[in-house]
Parts: C-alpha cells; structure tokens; sequence
C-alpha cells in the first residue's frame, strides 16, 4: 500500500519531466534568462546543435558581459541583435556609432551550421562575412527568415516571454535597423545560477 502511494505520484512527476522536455523545455544548465524592460525572456540553448557556440554564451552570460548591452540593430519584422559586449555596453564603454562591431575577450567561435530554420523566436549567431566569425552578439527573430537557414548558427529558441522581444525599440529601416537610445539587456543569467 504505502510502495502505490510513493509510485503514484512519481510516475505523474516523471511524465511532467518527460513532457517538458518532449516540448522543447531546457534544463536549467542550458536556460539563457534575459531581464529585459518589460520583463524576462527564457531562451532555451541548444547545445546538441552548436556546443562551441552555446558554452560561449554561458561564459559570457555567468560573467556578466551581457548586462547593460544594447539591442543595437532591431528590424521591425524582421529581428533583434545585441550581444555586443565590446562597444554595446550602455553603462562601461557604450559607443553608438561602433555598437554592432565588437565582440568580446574570447576568441571567435568556428560555425556549427545545422538544418534547423530559423523561425520566429529563434536565437541565432551574429556575425561577419567569415562564417567563423561569431564571437558574442547574437539574435532573435521576430518573423522566419529562411534565407538565414544553413548560414548562420542556430543557437537557441524563446520559451517564453516573446511578447518582451516584440516589445523591443525598433531601429531605422534605411539605417539597417540602426536604433538610436536603444533598449538593452538589463540582466543575462543562467538558470542553473539562481
């Protein structure tokens, strides 16, 4: 009798546990937590796909180079970039007309291009003509964007709190989505850490 009410309720945990993760959900480890004005955007990494890409997050994330950073280039429709801990720091070094060309202390990170599309709420790589480029800035796409599939690194998808990405300042379309006082990551976290 008392084994039925001990295996009860572990299987029902079990099978939450399982759904979670057949429904995409991250463990806490692999769980990128943005703070942003309106409120906190879970991004579940995706280290199965580009572990060299998703471990330079983390790094970046746990020592703080996110906070304060700037949503540097946002195109309505289209997508969000920021990661910019260089240049985009809006509190220690912010430099608007250079924000969107820095990277960080840690070397770039060689492509781990995959078949995932790039869909709304995907969290993609930055970076320049050299697909082995990518260093810390990365993106979030607002709508899909299947020219991107297969060129640039897909790193993670929102969980939740999309409805903060769409809220965003947008930059100038003829300024390739240059924003002027833009918004910024006010905290980047890993689950795991709180």
């Amino acid at each position: 009798m008392q084994f039925t009410k001990f295996i009860a309720p572990l299987c029902v945990a079990a099978g939450l546990f399982a759904s979670a993760f057949a429904a995409g959900a991250a463990e806490p480890e692999n769980t990128l937590i943005l703070e942003l004005k309106d409120g906190e955007v879970q991004i579940a990494l995706r280290p199965g796909l580009a572990p060299k890409h998703v471990e330079q997050i983390k790094k970046l994330a746990r020592a703080g180079e996110y906070d304060n950073v700037a949503f540097h280039r946002v195109i309505d429709g289209f997508m969000a970039q920021t990661g910019d801990v260089q240049f985009g720091d809006m509190e220690d070094g912010y430099v608007a007309a250079r924000a969107g060309t820095g990277g960080s202390d840690l070397p770039n990170v060689p492509a781990e291009f995959s078949d995932v599309p790039f869909e709304r709420g995907t969290v993609g790589m930055a970076r320049a003509q050299d697909p082995n480029s990518a260093n810390s800035q990365f993106f979030i796409m607002f709508a899909e964007g299947p020219f991107l599939n297969g060129q640039y690194t897909v790193v993670g998808q929102v969980e939740s709190g999309m409805e903060h990405v769409d809220n965003i300042k947008k930059g100038d379309q003829a300024n390739n989505g240059s924003v002027d006082n833009p918004d910024r990551i006010v905290s980047a976290k890993i689950a795991a850490d709180q």
